[in-house]
């Protein structure tokens, strides 16, 4: 049961399909078992996560450690890539010189668009998905 006591929980937009298709992305990506995802909008959410403001949960990605340490938008980002199997590298990144202002700016500008964002790309690609 270790990798249970190891294991995060990511917090995000479940109707936000850029949040939904990054976290399919790291759950493809992942290490076996570090992560538990959960959508803001779930039931159960308040009562299991009482720390985390549903407005805030629809601001930003949460990451919430086995220790209950929480990691909101940017800050959760090293966390994560540190829990994937090719991209752990990537978590060393973020703590180059400068790294940190630039990735509050930069996760600040996107998810504050990312709806935006995600309608311009499905036009691009050819609008919604189809029925099965």
């Amino acid at each position: 049961m270790q990798k249970e006591k190891k294991r995060a929980t990511l917090i995000f937009d479940g109707s936000c399909p850029i949040c939904s298709s990054t976290v399919k992305w790291i759950g493809e990506n992942e290490l076996e078992g570090s992560f538990e995802m959960l959508p803001c909008q779930a039931q159960g959410m308040r009562e299991q996560f009482p720390c985390i403001e549903p407005v805030e949960c629809m601001k930003a990605m949460h990451l919430v450690l086995s220790d209950g340490k929480v990691f909101v938008g940017e800050q959760a980002l090293p966390e994560i890539f540190a829990r994937l199997k090719r991209y752990r590298f990537a978590s060393l990144l973020f703590k180059a010189p400068g790294v940190a202002p630039l990735s509050r700016i930069a996760y600040r500008w996107f998810a504050n668009r990312r709806y935006r964002i995600a309608a311009i790309l499905s036009h691009r690609t050819g609008g919604t998905k189809k029925a099965a």
